[in-house]
């Protein structure tokens, strides 16, 4: 059965990630590239679609600004130069997309806000609360604070986690190349494109190769690397060569790319995922919360009647009735002793039982397995 190659324009939920060649030249920004990735971004939001741009050029950007020399920067240089960088960026990104009505907002982020729980769980929050108000995301790494121990090294990793993180449906990574090849195409005649990779095999991660561009850092093993993140999590993800103007159009409109193929969906992916984790904890809850959970709602503090184990924001619990029957798992958004102090009461009441605002939901139905 010959498998179903993902349509850029049906896309729910897409991260495009531009690399630094692209954005970047001697001459500085590339603003009439720019202006027309932008008039795509509009477009495809018209159609529904939430975007999500994963950008490098920062560092780019501020060495230029700042007269670094060409070549390797020390990590400090780095840091000063993404420092410089990034107000240049997001005021680009901003004025290129002011004009079709979208507002943008900056997301900085490092390593550790994807591997702390805690941190990630807010990262989801911000970034889903943006995209439900129409707002698309810059993002980059946080190049001013982050050190090789702590960063993810390039973009695509990143724009691979963003897009879990998200639950997009589609990554496209925009580059200096138009996808996966069996070999250097540049080196070896031979080299035969690859339009649809269904697994992601031993064979398949030897075919990557060196970052071929003297800007960009990434090349097509870390493509290969984000490509692994992304479906794990039921993302599809696309390599597209992205110097044209209105790449994303371009890719829309037959443009040669490499499709690298999830097994599942990312909200599927996702429960998934929280099923396989150890409860913490557990939450019982009364016969009308049980009947709501059966129906597909959130968890809220006023059906619960008791709280055991101990466990903090994020952590995964299991919920159920009065008689210990399960009733479904999830990742809750309180600790457990604030849990204790809210359970009973209702949504309304929380901020004056723990003194601050909190959500509405113990458990919120995205978070939950039922």
């Amino acid at each position: 059965m010959a498998a179903v190659t993902p349509e850029l324009g049906r896309a729910q939920r897409l991260v495009v990630k531009i690399g630094s060649a692209l954005l970047v030249n001697g001459a500085g920004l590339r603003a009439e590239w720019l202006r027309a990735l932008c008039d795509d971004v509009a477009r495809a939001r018209g159609r529904g679609t939430d975007v999500v741009l994963v950008s490098s050029g920062a560092i780019a950007l501020g060495r230029q600004v700042l007269g670094l020399p060409a070549g390797p920067l020390r990590v400090e240089q780095s840091q000063a130069a993404a420092a410089v960088g990034q107000i240049k960026l997001a005021r680009a990104y901003e004025e290129a997309l002011a004009p079709h009505g979208v507002k943008t907002a900056q997301l900085l982020v490092t390593l550790d806000d994807t591997t702390d729980r805690r941190r990630y769980l807010n990262s989801r929050a911000t970034m889903q609360t943006l995209l439900g108000l129409g707002v698309v995301p810059i993002v980059n790494e946080n190049d001013t604070v982050a050190t090789d121990e702590i960063r993810f090294g390039d973009n695509d990793r990143l724009a691979a986690q963003i897009a879990v993180t998200c639950g997009a449906d589609q990554l496209l990574l925009l580059s200096d190349v138009d996808g996966l090849y069996t070999a250097n195409p540049k080196t070896d005649p031979a080299a035969r494109h690859l339009p649809v990779v269904q697994q992601i095999t031993p064979e398949i991660e030897a075919m990557g190769g060196d970052p071929i561009s003297g800007v960009s850092k990434g090349g097509m093993k870390t493509k290969l690397m984000a490509a692994r993140t992304a479906v794990a999590g039921g993302c599809a993800m696309a390599i597209a060569e992205g110097s044209v103007l209105n790449p994303l159009s371009a890719v829309a409109s037959g443009a040669r790319v490499t499709w690298f193929l999830p097994d599942t969906d990312p909200q599927a992916a996702r429960k998934r995922w929280i099923a396989a984790m150890k409860p913490k904890g557990e939450i019982t809850v009364d016969a009308g919360a049980a009947l709501a959970l059966g129906q597909g709602k959130s968890l809220l503090p006023a059906g619960v009647t008791a709280v055991s184990g101990r466990f903090g924001r994020g952590d995964p619990v299991v919920v159920q009735d009065g008689k210990g029957a399960r009733l479904a798992c999830g990742l809750v958004r309180y600790s457990s002793t604030e849990a204790r102090a809210i359970a009973g009461h209702r949504s309304d009441e929380i901020e004056g039982i723990l003194g601050y605002p909190g959500r509405a939901a113990l458990v919120h139905r995205d978070d939950m397995v039922v």
